[in-house]
């Protein structure tokens, strides 16, 4: 029998250590050490037939690699589909449509998948499946915890995709800690990868989320895998975005985008709609701009409020936005537009929840903000899109062309755009007006007449 000694090891980011620790040294939480046991394994003999080593230009077949799910904004994604031998990580918080969503795809694979739930009995899965009216002859389901019968399950069964729901619940004998500890977790998702390598199987593993938003679990098992994504949404809103926070077949730009109803999350084809389907053009403080999510334009509005402060320091509060480029951009407009907001209040939110990263929206938000705070609104049917530099410059940006198109394409008379851009090719003779500018000074004057 294999002799065990006891570990703590971090449950937030993995460190381990011999005793208890009441604050993690490395991520700095408290109270997040558990208690584990450390197991003492003999090293297995190694022989020639034990590896393989093959060639870089050896031919190799490709046909066949990529499983398509159905479901476009999935595909969309994972880089075009699932990878045969890949290993993908989905989280997110409870209830958001984590098993819905892998589901309905495993419904609609053309292939054999094995659905492994430790959550659900067999009777709740079909349950769920005929609520959603799913009907598939090539998904089978399996209801149970224990790693090794899985393993023998599907070493029988032989499927192209193999579905875990969810990780937290699955458990190797061989070791002695509980279910869900950071040990039996990072080492039956390794169990697991070795067998999709092997025998070139998909793997799709469900994985809980902490209250911070963390995946549960070390951050080593984000390496692990091949794929991880992020099934995110808002509690207020019926729609969820998918984000992939790491893929190696491929870009980590792109989302996802569902709406939840009665019968199963339904695919968004155009989000854009949904963004500034609630605007109000009359109030002041509200900007539209065009956003670039992966390869897809989606056009977002920018709230802003503004509000005198009577306290000695005003409110910075950003949402869906970065507060540090918030802060940036109230300097810049003070500075180069000589508009006092180090006595307001600023109050800043990318209506439907929508997080979003890149410069090109810096213009829209310096207008939102001057807009609310003279009171003025934004001239309707305007799109605005630029970098605002720290000279209060308007920097152009890429793909400047689908943004035009987008706007185009949702009824929309003029788009703002920087003057750099009109040199693209790409743009052409457009029926929408395109307005080139230089700096902020020259936008705020237009939008604000």
């Amino acid at each position: 029998m294999a002799k065990s000694r006891v570990k703590y090891v971090c449950t937030s980011c993995g460190y381990e250590s011999l005793k208890w620790l009441g604050k993690c040294p490395q991520c700095n939480e408290w109270n997040s050490f558990s208690e584990e046991f450390i197991e003492t394994r003999k090293t297995a003999k190694i022989t020639e037939a034990s590896y393989n080593i093959s060639k870089l230009t050896d031919e190799i077949s490709f046909e066949d690699v990529r499983l398509k799910t159905g479901i476009e904004e999935f595909d969309r994604v994972l880089g075009g589909g699932l990878m045969s031998g890949s290993v993908v990580l989905i989280g997110g918080d409870p209830g958001i449509g984590k098993s819905t969503l892998v589901m309905q795809a495993a419904a609609n694979l053309n292939v054999d998948t094995l659905y492994v739930t430790g959550e659900e009995s067999i009777k709740q899965i079909n349950l769920r499946a005929k609520r959603l009216g799913l009907h598939s002859e090539t998904l089978l389901l399996l209801a149970e915890t224990n790693l090794e019968i899985i393993v023998d399950a599907a070493k029988k069964n032989k499927p192209k995709v193999v579905i875990i729901d969810s990780i937290q619940t699955i458990y190797r004998p061989v070791l002695d800690n509980a279910p869900g500890t950071v040990t039996q977790i990072r080492e039956s998702t390794a169990e697991l990868l070795q067998i999709a390598k092997a025998d070139n199987i998909a793997i799709v593993i469900i994985g809980h989320v902490t209250k911070e938003g963390f995946l549960a679990g070390p951050k080593v098992l984000e390496h692990i895998v091949d794929t991880v994504l992020q099934f995110e949404g808002e509690k207020n809103y019926s729609y969820r975005i998918l984000r992939a926070q790491k893929n190696r077949y491929g870009s980590t730009n792109e989302i996802g985008i569902f709406d939840m109803h009665e019968n199963g999350l339904q695919e968004v084809k155009n989000p854009s709609e949904i963004f500034i389907s609630q605007r109000d053009s009359e109030i002041s403080g509200s900007a539209i701009t065009a956003s670039i999510e992966g390869t897809r334009p989606v056009l977002l509005e920018v709230q802003a409020l503004v509000t005198p402060s009577h306290f000695g320091n005003p409110q910075r509060v950003a949402t869906g936005f970065d507060y540090r480029r918030l802060s940036i951009l109230l300097a810049v407009l003070e500075k180069r537009l000589n508009v006092r907001l180090s006595a307001n209040n600023v109050f800043l939110n990318m209506a439907g929840g929508i997080k979003i990263d890149e410069p090109a929206v810096d213009l829209a938000v310096c207008a939102a903000i001057v807009s609310s705070l003279k009171n003025e609104p934004v001239l309707n049917e305007y799109v605005i899109v630029g970098e605002v530099g720290l000279g209060g410059e308007v920097r152009n940006i890429n793909n400047v062309d689908k943004r035009i198109q987008e706007a185009e394409k949702l009824g929309f008379a003029n788009i703002i755009v920087p003057k750099n851009n009109l040199k693209d090719k790409k743009i052409g003779e457009k029926e929408i007006n395109i307005i080139a500018v230089e700096n902020i000074l020259q936008a705020i004057n237009i939008l604000l007449k």
